[in-house]
């Protein structure tokens, strides 16, 4: 026995990654079905070794529906998700439109499972940013054990992070290089991604800082603990898939970086890479298609009393986005939900 699972958004990015990792990870699925926009009405999408035709968002009915697993962007996720919710059929959305909702449980299952029992206030369960999904599972231990004060994150992102339309951005800017008669001028980007690197994404706010700087302040105080100061800077970096952060921590207690180091191998979805030699680190490129969250380059920050600082590298389409959906629904299922 198993659920009925609707994958909304099903030909993007990340609703394709979510029906690989479905099937990877063997959820337990009576039925599934993929829904998209009118436009892209019959496209063909894989799920294991079956082939589904997505179906019509705007005419679904989810009743009878147990799983959503939404990747449409927050403009559609406020029309459709409210109306699967109402139908019975618990939303878990990859958008940013209930992250700062009270009422709503933003879960990342290494680091704050038990929330998920809030999720029928709602019926509606938020995913996080992938920046900050990733950077919370190799908080978390570590907070555990000495409590953070304040983190300093300059994040390196991947242009996947923007769609579809941020990859093939780079690909045409940087064939265009080689090739300047068919130049290619930036429309996903502020400036040209290719051979460069962009200290902006999304929207600025009134204090200087982007809304995605915001998002991972706001976000790791709502995950982890609302006291853990955080700043950000996030950069747009010309790698296809796999986010990188440079994160400098601060505890309110001293933890000497072996033992840390020792804390982050026994983590729930954290991989140590970390040795002190040519290529002892994992880089982008190395993570993509992984489930972990790599942790390389741990060390002492001898500036503060109490400080670390390490190099955190994850495929932001997987863990940042369609695997701690999945994740999700693993919890939701195994502590709330009953089969078929």
């Amino acid at each position: 026995m198993g659920y009925k699972v609707a994958v909304v958004g099903a030909t993007g990015n990340v609703g394709r990654e979510m029906l690989n990792i479905l099937a990877e990870r063997q959820f337990p699925v009576d039925e599934i079905t993929a829904l998209a926009s009118r436009k892209s009405l019959g496209t063909e999408v894989s799920f294991g070794d079956t082939t589904l035709k997505t179906k019509d968002l705007d005419t679904f009915d989810f009743t009878g529906w147990d799983i959503a697993l939404f990747a449409i962007g927050s403009d559609a996720t406020k029309i459709y998700a409210p109306k699967a919710a109402a139908a019975g059929c618990v939303v878990i959305d990859n958008s940013s439109l209930y992250r700062y909702d009270p009422m709503v449980p933003l879960i990342v299952p290494e680091v704050n499972p038990d929330a998920i029992v809030d999720y029928s206030k709602k019926n509606i369960i938020a995913n996080p940013n992938c920046s900050t999904a990733q950077m919370v599972v190799a908080l978390k231990p570590l907070h555990d054990r000495a409590r953070i004060k304040r983190v300093v994150v300059s994040t390196y992102q991947a242009v996947s992070g923007a769609g579809a339309g941020g990859a093939d951005e780079l690909w045409d800017q940087t064939k265009s290089i080689y090739n300047p008669v068919d130049e290619k001028p930036a429309t996903k980007f502020t400036k040209q991604i290719a051979f460069n690197v962009i200290p902006h994404i999304d929207v600025f706010l009134d204090d200087g800082s982007t809304k995605e700087e915001w998002k991972m302040v706001a976000e790791t105080k709502k995950i982890v603990d609302k006291d853990i100061k955080v700043t950000a800077t996030c950069v747009r970096v010309p790698v296809f898939v796999g986010h990188s952060e440079s994160v400098n921590i601060e505890f309110e207690e001293f933890l000497d970086e072996d033992e840390a180091r020792d804390i982050l191998r026994e983590a729930p979805g954290v991989m140590v890479v970390d040795k002190r030699e040519d290529g002892g680190y994992i880089t982008p490129v190395e993570c993509v298609g992984d489930y972990a969250t790599f942790v390389s380059r741990i060390r002492q920050d001898s500036t503060i009393d109490n400080g670390l600082s390490l190099w955190c590298v994850s495929d932001n389409l997987r863990k940042g986005a369609a695997l701690n959906a999945v994740q999700i629904a693993e919890v939701l299922g195994q502590r709330c939900l009953k089969k078929g």
